[in-house]
């Protein structure tokens, strides 16, 4: 995973243990600094700092002549089929309110759609907050588990804080190990993963949340279904 590896010289998980008291700090200043070096991909030059609030709909545009990027699932969750030949990986915060639109109006009538053709992925890209960092660790402990896509909905769902107390009910409700769970989020051993995620997206210039590629076909915002059908069908027919 050429990209992947670009990415990482960034990180050096020999040396460094990133900690969620500041992965969120250097994400931020990281994504503008990223986004420059590659031309801000196809956003353009037009703005001169990056948005990492979530994409409305109203500001998001389907591109009649996309390029294709070289974007992976990596080794994160997903749903349908490993060898779908249709691939989506969105970049998403768990307090990103289009994120959330997007899972509660879209995803599932997609993956209904596509039941063989589509496998999803999502990626961890944590900028509003701090507790976006730390959501995100606590689904990644939920996967070590098998337990993904239960935080995965539940935070989308629900309005409980984002704190240890909130995710412990989480994994006490699914039948997660406690005291793994705990363990897990303590070490802050998926910081790691949660940051090379976040430095991938940097690095192709994305600058808002959700932020989807289909196929390597960048698709932004929170956009409605017959755009993703679109493309989809049109992968599939070709």
């Amino acid at each position: 995973m050429d990209q992947m590896d670009s990415g990482n010289q960034f990180v050096d998980q020999d040396v460094l243990v990133f900690k969620r008291s500041y992965v969120y700090a250097i994400l931020l200043p990281l994504t503008f600094l990223l986004g420059l070096a590659s031309g801000y991909l196809f956003w353009g030059r037009e703005s001169s700092s990056p948005a990492v609030e979530s994409t409305p709909v109203a500001q998001a545009t389907v591109q009649t002549t996309p390029q294709r990027y070289e974007v992976t699932a990596d080794d994160d969750a997903y749903l349908g089929p490993e060898d779908a030949p249709v691939l989506i990986v969105e970049f998403s915060d768990f307090n990103c309110g289009y994120c959330r639109k997007w899972y509660q109006e879209s995803l599932q009538l997609i993956l209904d759609q596509y039941p063989e053709q589509v496998r999803f992925v999502y990626r961890d890209y944590p900028l509003l907050a701090e507790s976006s960092v730390t959501a995100a660790q606590a689904a990644q402990c939920a996967n070590e588990q098998g337990a993904f896509w239960e935080f995965h909905n539940a935070l989308f769902d629900r309005d409980e804080p984002r704190t240890l107390e909130s995710y412990l009910l989480f994994a006490e409700e699914f039948n997660l190990d406690l005291d793994d769970f705990q363990e897990c989020y303590d070490s802050e051993r998926t910081m790691a993963e949660i940051e090379n995620d976040a430095v991938f997206a940097a690095s192709l210039g994305i600058r808002g949340t959700p932020t989807f590629f289909i196929n390597g076909i960048p698709l932004v915002g929170a956009q409605p279904l017959e755009n993703f059908f679109a493309i989809i069908d049109n992968e599939l027919a070709n």
